[in-house]
C-alpha cells in the first residue's frame, strides 16, 4: 500500500500539485515504521519570502489520534491554493505576509491511530522545559515508560525527529522575523473550542501578554460572536515538555525585540462525544467528528480564524501596543486572565 493511503496525506499530496507553482514543499524529515513503511513530514510555504515580512504558521496532525487539526489546516490550504488562480486581495495579502504550513507533524502516529509518534513518544511533551509547579499526574508528562501515555522520552535524549523538524521551520520561517504568529491545532479537551497561548509549564504571565491580549481584541472587534474561550494554557492545567513553550523561551531569549506569538487550537470533541455517544468506543471517535456532516461543519467552522491570523500579521503594525499603551493593555490582561 502506498504511502499516501493514509488519507490527509493524500489530500496533501494533491493540494502540493495543484499549488506547485506558487508553493514551496521542503521534507524535514521522513518517519520509518518498523514495518518499513516510511512518511514525509512536510513543510510548505508561500507569500514573501523576505525576512523583514510577518510570517504565520499552521501546525495539525502533532498527536496522531486528533486528525480533524490535520484536517483543519489542510482544509485552509486548499482554501489558500483554489484562490490563487482569480483572488486579487489574496495576492496582495501574499505581497505582505509569509504562510507556513505543517499540516501531519506526525504521519506515523496518524497510520497507527496512536496519540504519541512510532516510537510511543508523546510530541507535546518531549521539549527540555521544566514545569515550575505542580502538574497533573501522568497528563502532565511522564518518563517511566514509552508503553503509558503522556510519555516525554528518556531524560538527555535528543528531540524527536517530528519535534525537532518543527522547531527548525519555526526557527527558519518564523523566529527569523519582526513578527510572527503560531497556530497548533489539536482536539480533544472538553465541551467549547479553545484557543490557548503559553505558558504551560508556569502560571506566569508571558512578557508578550500585551500584545495576546491586542490580538484578541481586534478578533473580536472581527468577529464578534466567535465560538472561542481565549486564555492562557495555565488556566487549565500545567506540563513539562510543551513545545511552543520550549520556542517561545529561546525567541524571548535569543531577540527580545522580536514577537512571536504561539497559539493552540483546541477544538472540544466532548460537544461531538454529547451528540454522538457511540463514538466513546471508537479510538478515533474520542477525538474526531465521525459523522460526515460534522466533520464538515468543523472544517468550515474554523476558516475565519485561521484567515484572521494571516491577515492580522501582515497588518500588525496597525494594532501591536506602542510603547505608551503596552502597560495599560498589560494590566488588562491581567486583570481579565490572571
Amino acid at each position: 500500500m502506498p504511502e499516501s493511503a493514509l488519507p490527509e496525506l493524500l489530500a496533501l499530496e494533491k493540494i502540493m500539485e495543484l499549488g506547485a507553482p506558487h508553493l514551496q514543499v521542503q521534507e524535514p524529515c521522513r518517519i520509518t515504521l518498523p514495518s518499513g513503511r516510511s512518511f514525509p513530514v512536510h513543510a510548505i510555504t508561500l507569500g514573501n519570502p523576505s525576512l523583514d515580512v510577518p510570517a504565520v504558521g499552521y501546525f495539525g496532525g502533532v498527536h496522531g489520534l486528533e486528525r480533524i487539526g490535520a484536517q483543519v489546516v489542510i482544509a485552509f490550504l486548499q482554501n489558500i491554493v483554489t484562490r490563487l488562480s482569480w483572488d486579487t486581495s489574496l495576492h496582495r495579502l501574499l505581497d505582505n505576509v509569509r504562510l507556513v504550513f505543517m499540516p501531519i507533524v506526525n504521519p506515523g502516529g496518524m497510520w497507527a491511530a496512536t496519540r504519541a509518534n512510532p516510537r510511543g513518544v508523546d510530541l507535546m511533551r518531549n521539549a527540555p522545559v521544566e514545569a515550575r509547579e505542580k502538574v497533573p499526574y501522568m497528563l502532565g508528562g511522564q518518563r517511566l515508560s514509552a508503553g503509558l501515555p503522556w510519555y516525554r522520552g528518556r531524560l538527555g535524549d535528543p528531540l524527536e525527529a517530528e519535534s525537532q523538524a518543527v522547531c527548525d521551520v519555526v526557527h527558519s520561517e518564523l523566529l527569523s522575523r519582526p513578527f510572527s504568529i503560531a497556530l497548533d491545532c489539536h482536539s480533544g479537551f472538553g465541551i467549547s473550542d479553545r484557543l490557548w497561548f503559553p505558558f504551560a509549564h508556569t502560571r506566569e504571565p508571558i512578557p508578550h501578554l500585551a500584545e495576546v491580549h491586542a490580538l484578541k481584541a481586534i478578533f473580536e472587534q472581527a468577529h464578534s460572536h466567535h465560538p472561542y474561550i481565549i486564555e492562557p494554557q495555565s488556566a487549565q492545567y500545567l506540563t513539562h515538555g510543551d513545545l511552543w513553550d520550549h520556542l517561545y523561551l529561546q525567541a524571548s531569549t535569543a531577540h527580545p525585540e522580536r514577537t512571536f506569538l504561539p497559539l493552540t487550537l483546541e477544538m472540544g470533541s466532548w460537544l461531538w462525544i454529547k451528540k454522538n455517544p457511540r463514538q466513546l468506543f471508537s479510538r478515533k471517535g474520542i477525538f474526531n467528528p465521525l459523522i460526515g456532516h460534522r466533520q464538515q461543519r468543523v472544517l468550515r467552522r474554523h476558516l475565519a480564524l485561521l484567515d484572521f491570523l494571516s491577515r492580522a500579521a501582515s497588518s500588525h503594525m496597525r494594532w501591536t501596543p506602542g510603547a505608551d499603551q503596552r502597560g495599560q493593555r498589560h494590566a488588562d490582561a491581567l486583570a481579565d486572565w490572571y
